[in-house]
């Protein structure tokens, strides 16, 4: 594992095991996820340019602290929350109706693509997940369809340690466990997004930063 993965991510990791062997996130570990969260959130909110009302999707939400918390940040607005695996979409909707949110929608996504409802967004981030993409040509036409015209995406990733192994299944361009931002830019703009930004320390002021690409819909 990269040894720019922040805490907060190793404790997904371990919550999304725990639940796959039955057992769940400890409360340890739901805590240390949502205090990142809470911490994040606002910082994310302004790059995205989100505001009360509007509609974010969480692609890849994993253990779900982040959607968690954008549902009450964005109030009367919508966040959908996505995944792939069974264990985790569980883990996302047993914390949703923990937190009696009522706008947040969760949803089953696939390999090559988020299954959101065409133009349904203002705004999508994947954090910790696009180097995972096995299938990033119609996953990025996916997230496309997903935008309203002028809509936010942003792709939160970290570079790769030399010498680590690449995830199974992914693209034979990877240079190993994570992407580069030039590659993620090379590949989200192929499929009609316009590049914005790039943020090389994510969030601003963490110890082991990621970092942030920034797109947006024409």
């Amino acid at each position: 594992m990269s040894s720019k993965l922040t805490f907060a991510v190793v404790v997904t990791v371990l919550a999304i095991v725990g639940a796959v062997d039955g057992q769940g996130p400890s409360e340890q570990q739901v805590r240390i996820e949502r205090a990142q969260a809470e911490r994040e959130v606002p910082q994310l909110a302004e790059v995205l340019e989100l505001k009360p009302g509007m509609t974010v999707a969480d692609v890849g939400a994993g253990g779900g602290a982040i959607t968690v918390v954008l549902g009450k940040w964005i109030g009367s607005g919508r966040v959908f929350a996505t995944d792939i695996g069974a264990p985790q979409l569980q883990l996302i909707r047993d914390y949703v109706m923990r937190e009696g949110l009522g706008n947040v929608t969760v949803i089953e996504g696939r390999a090559t693509s988020t299954n959101l409802p065409d133009g349904c967004c203002d705004a999508i981030f994947l954090r910790d997940v696009y180097h995972h993409l096995s299938n990033p040509e119609p996953f990025n036409k996916s997230l496309l369809a997903s935008l309203k015209p002028g809509g936010r995406l942003a792709v939160i990733d970290f570079v790769p340690d030399p010498g680590s192994k690449p995830p199974a299944g992914v693209p034979a361009n990877r240079e190993g466990h994570g992407i580069t931002p030039p590659l993620v830019i090379s590949e989200v703009a192929a499929a009609g997004l316009t590049h914005s930004s790039t943020i090389e320390g994510w969030p601003p002021g963490d110890r082991n930063p990621l970092f942030l690409v920034l797109f947006r819909k024409p």
